[in-house]
């Protein structure tokens, strides 16, 4: 009897997370919620005047915010590592810490974190539910709208960091700054920014110096604020929102810079480019201890490249300890390696793919590649990604390998990774499209046989990679690994049949010492595969 109490509770509190999932992603094809962003995108202003009304309707208010000591960072590339940097070392200091992040990788509920892990499924459930509730009886009143996707989430998150009474909390912004629903925020103890480049140009602008703007959104009067090293254009833009918000701004120095009794630093995360995020933590964590240490120390509202702090050994061992999935991430199962980083614009695939020739030393090299860009932007900016893939980087690939962020053929029990904002038919087709150029621009296409470069240099590939295209991600997995990833050999998922013109392309890979392979293009893409090849990320 004590057994089958014991399985019925487990399985009813299975059920009430996956209900709260379900009931989640209603919200992201909520058609009043969906009409309301469209039209707050010609008024951006609007939308921190919707969310402050959810955020009231949750039962929440923006002064009850400013008790959440919060730490608001933004950037193009780099800032949620930045954000990983900064609640480890801040954790490391024994403070109970509270870390809001975005997309997840397998799981919702990895977006909320407490102490470094992600909130229970008990917990979110019980979170998710006195949220959601609030907002459906109060919908009524207020035309029947319910907050998009992300915006419930950080509502959410605000919650669930209030109720379960975090020392601070780290919140990476989502998309821009000045407009971004979390810069509900008024009052947060230090702000960031880190590498900026062009990304998500509908939104935000075509320009860096339109992005820069959108970005030093996130200044506050008399709130200390740092940044990594930025194009001057960009930096302009930074220092005159700065000075327009009386908001003290300063350049973090070089990680090389810093002296520490241990040596060099050792980051957790792999990557050149993490040492420019790693300078910008130590920049946030010590800014942050030292205002709430000296709470009347005042900061000048200056712009000059600050002196160089003396990293505690906290600090150091935080540096060190960091771990932030799906980030220049390495996973060996026997022969098979996976080099797994949600790599999407230009500078970050250019830092994926000298991240990648650095680590990898086998003779059979996959690309595994998803670009989940819209149709009007999908021809420049994968043409971009190629041409550091191929040319400024070249890696020989002996395969490219495209498919759609689908897990699985078969509909699976996992609500948390369905999007419901992007067909199927338009992510095969965009899947399509990708391995179409990839095979133009790789000497395929036509009777070229090498590619031109813009400096009026000539390419020829060493090797051409191969191109195929699979249905959902499992099945590439499947293929590429030919049954000796052991991971994936001891899953229940059957293998799915392929046409015999592509299984006579695997003797390569039979025959192969190591099979390595690079997964990049979309962290949506990274979560996918993660789910497949590591099993504790979906527990």
């Amino acid at each position: 009897c004590v057994c089958v109490c014991v399985c019925l509770c487990v399985f009813v509190s299975l059920t009430a997370y996956s209900d709260a999932i379900c009931t989640l992603n209603t919200l992201q094809t909520n058609a009043s919620a969906l009409e309301q962003v469209r039209r707050e995108r010609g008024h951006p202003q609007l939308q921190l005047q919707a969310m402050r009304g959810y955020l009231e309707r949750a039962g929440l208010t923006v002064e009850e915010l400013d008790h959440l000591n919060i730490i608001h960072v933004t950037g193009t590339k780099g800032k949620g590592s930045t954000c990983a940097f900064t609640e480890q070392i801040l954790r490391s200091y024994g403070f109970r810490t509270g870390f809001y992040s975005s997309p997840h990788l397998v799981q919702v509920r990895e977006r909320i974190r407490i102490n470094g892990q992600p909130i229970g499924k008990e917990l979110f459930t019980k979170y998710f539910w006195q949220v959601y509730g609030r907002l459906e009886e109060t919908k009524d009143a207020h035309r029947g709208t319910m907050p998009a996707y992300f915006r419930f989430l950080t509502i959410l998150a605000f919650h669930v960091f209030l109720q379960e009474k975090v020392d601070l909390a780290v919140i990476e912004v989502g998309i821009g700054g000045a407009y971004d629903c979390t810069n509900i925020i008024r009052r947060p103890w230090v702000c960031g920014i880190s590498s900026l480049g062009i990304d998500h140009t509908q939104i935000l602008g075509d320009t860096i110096e339109k992005i820069a703007w959108q970005k030093g959104g996130i200044f506050k009067p008399r709130v200390p604020a740092f940044t990594v090293r930025q194009p001057e254009n960009a930096m302009d833009v930074l220092k005159d929102r700065a000075k327009e918000m009386s908001c003290p701004l300063w350049v973090c120095p070089d990680l090389e810079d810093y002296q520490a009794d241990c040596g060099p630093l050792h980051l957790g995360l792999a990557g050149q480019h993490q040492r420019a995020n790693a300078s910008l933590a130590l920049q946030l964590s010590h800014t942050w201890l030292q205002r709430r240490c000296l709470p009347d120390k005042s900061f000048p509202a200056s712009v000059e490249h600050i002196g160089v702090l003396k990293p505690t050994p906290i600090m150091v061992k935080g540096l060190a300890d960091t771990e932030w999935p799906g980030r220049n991430q390495t996973l060996k199962h026997g022969a098979v390696t996976y080099f797994l980083d949600g790599a999407h614009t230009m500078r970050s695939m250019q830092a994926c793919v000298h991240w990648f020739r650095e680590t990898s030393r086998s003779s059979v090299l996959f690309l595994h590649f998803s670009v989940t860009v819209s149709r009007s932007e999908l021809l420049v900016k994968f043409i971009c990604l190629l041409f550091h893939i191929i040319c400024v980087q070249p890696c020989h690939f002996d395969f490219a390998v495209f498919c759609p962020n689908i897990t699985e053929a078969i509909a699976s029990c996992n609500a948390d990774q369905q999007n419901f904002n992007v067909s199927v038919e338009n992510m095969l087709t965009r899947c399509l499209d990708n391995e179409r150029s990839w095979r133009l621009h790789h000497g395929q296409g036509d009777n070229s046989t090498e590619l031109l470069i813009d400096n009026g240099l000539s390419l020829v590939p060493k090797k051409k990679a191969d191109t195929l295209v699979f249905p959902c991600i499992l099945s590439a997995l499947q293929w590429i690994t030919q049954g000796r990833d052991p991971v994936l050999a001891d899953s229940s998922k059957s293998v799915l049949e392929v046409k015999p013109s592509i299984m006579a392309k695997a003797a390569l890979l039979c025959n192969a010492t190591e099979i390595h392979i690079l997964i990049t293009g979309s962290l949506h893409l990274v979560g996918g595969v993660l789910k497949h090849i590591d099993p504790a990320s979906s527990k």
